[in-house]
């Protein structure tokens, strides 16, 4: 069977890709576990090395990676410039942390001595989505290299020639080729190796479906995951907030990868006496965003990555509508089959309604109108997910109090909520579970070993007065 590229702007197949075998993938799955015997025992000044110089070769290739998401996605290629960045900066972070991240941890026991060792545990599967294509997968594979493990990426079905773009940087960042492998391979041999003794523990980012296939086959294995899954992040905005910066920021963060990201912000909660107020800013904000040729300086959103994403997105929509939603800006798809999708702005959105309990990938948002503040943080909890959220209020102390009562992964007060290196990311309930990035990151697929060495333990120290 054939992997295809596709370009979701003009609508035609750009190349088309021989998938895997299962001999060719067991293959690379034996070299993989050959060479993660030798990874694991080299210096950690190697592979910061390494590890440096992939960040100067993305930086490098930035235009020319850009590209190839403005092509297989549909990303304008400012964002996909900047997606990029964001990979250098991890790679670099990590390069520069793993050492410290990873370090003996000393233990006071009974013991001689007691610390906790945190030693690499060999293959690590990842299963990445194609919404950010190098950003989902560097932020598994820099952390998961640097601890002395090796990767190997299924990634997408539709950014085969992302995948192997990255590929090919750690390859020529000075990577033993073994240690990080893109397999193009279809949905059937995703089973076959996490079911492979040789496949240590695995890491998903997608869809709530896929985690919980993916989760139940290696909990029957007996293996790590961790899971990033879907979001319907709330965005709480209290009569109190700076109205104009909310609806701003509130506006990019509807926007962000045409409105295709897990904690792109889904669901306005805005207290009743400024919703008017709000949902005119927004619609204001949201008009004025431009869309065109991915590969163009000038567009701010492009198609969504594929039609059929365009066409369940409208689905979602009528559905919601025909149970009582209401239309405040008018947008969407021009016809079905096709990917551009312009942003829509509905209120009225009550349980049972499709808008209020799934997860709207694309860039519809969705305004709910809350009495009071603890009404909000209701409305926010009152969903099975729990990835991101933000509150906004010019009282930062009540934000924070606020913040604290959300059911989420991460909230953000008067800002927009993002990933970065040094911040844990992931999810609670139906979003997953397991950290990606800072040092949690980096620990998750490590054998976190308690060594002690016996005899009497040291008398402590005592204090002198």
């Amino acid at each position: 069977m054939a992997i295809e590229s596709f370009n979701p702007y003009t609508n035609r197949v750009l190349r088309r890709f021989q998938a895997f075998s299962w001999a060719k993938t067991e293959r690379i799955l034996g070299q993989a576990a050959h060479v993660a015997r030798t990874w694991r025992s080299t210096p950690f000044a190697h592979r910061a090395a390494c590890m440096h110089r992939a960040a100067e070769l993305l930086r490098e290739r930035q235009d020319e990676l850009a590209r190839i998401m403005a092509l297989e996605m549909g990303k304008p290629v400012a964002d996909g410039r900047a997606e990029v960045q964001k990979c250098a900066l991890t790679c670099d972070y990590y390069a520069d942390h793993a050492e410290a991240f990873l370090t003996d941890e000393p233990i006071q026991s009974e013991a001689a001595r007691s610390f906790i060792a945190y030693e690499p545990i060999g293959v690590v599967l990842a299963i990445m989505p194609w919404n950010f294509p190098f950003w989902q997968v560097v932020r598994f594979a820099a952390p998961a290299l640097m601890a002395g493990n090796v990767g190997l990426l299924k990634h997408a079905s539709n950014v085969p020639q992302c995948a192997l773009a990255l590929e090919k940087i750690f390859h020529d960042a000075g990577f033993p080729p073994a240690s990080f492998r893109a397999l193009l391979i279809e949905t059937d041999l995703v089973a076959k190796l996490i079911e492979d003794d040789r496949v240590q523990a695995i890491t998903l980012t997608g869809s709530e479906l896929a985690g919980s296939r993916v989760a139940a086959l290696a909990g029957a294995n007996i293996k790590k995951t961790v899971l990033e899954l879907g979001g319907s992040d709330a965005f709480v905005v209290l009569a109190d907030a700076d109205l104009e910066l909310a609806a701003k920021t509130a506006a990019q963060a509807r926007m962000i990868n045409s409105g295709q990201s897990c904690i792109a912000a889904k669901r306005f909660i805005v207290e009743k006496p400024v919703v008017k107020e709000f949902v005119a800013k927004l619609k204001t904000h949201l008009q004025a965003m431009r869309t065109g040729d991915p590969l163009d300086e000038a567009t701010q959103f492009g198609p969504l990555a594929r039609p059929d994403l365009a066409d369940e997105l409208t689905a979602q929509v009528n559905d919601s509508v025909a149970a009582g939603a209401k239309i405040e800006l008018a947008g969407g798809q021009e016809k079905p089959g096709t990917a551009l999708f312009r942003p829509m702005i509905i209120s009225k959105v009550k349980p049972k309604q499709r808008a209020y309990y799934e997860e709207l990938f694309g860039p519809v948002a969705i305004v709910m109108e809350a009495k009071d503040a603890d009404a909000a943080i209701r409305l926010a909890n009152d969903s099975r997910f729990g990835l991101g959220g933000a509150v906004w209020t010019r009282d930062v102390r009540r934000g924070e109090e606020l913040a604290r009562r959300v059911e989420s992964g991460a909230v953000f007060v008067n800002a927009m909520v993002k990933s970065s290196p040094e911040v844990p990311f992931g999810g609670v309930k139906k979003s997953g579970y397991g950290r990606e990035l800072s040092y949690l990151g980096i620990r998750e697929f490590v054998n976190q070993k308690s060594i002690w060495i016996g005899g009497e333990a040291p008398p402590k120290e005592k204090k002198v007065e």
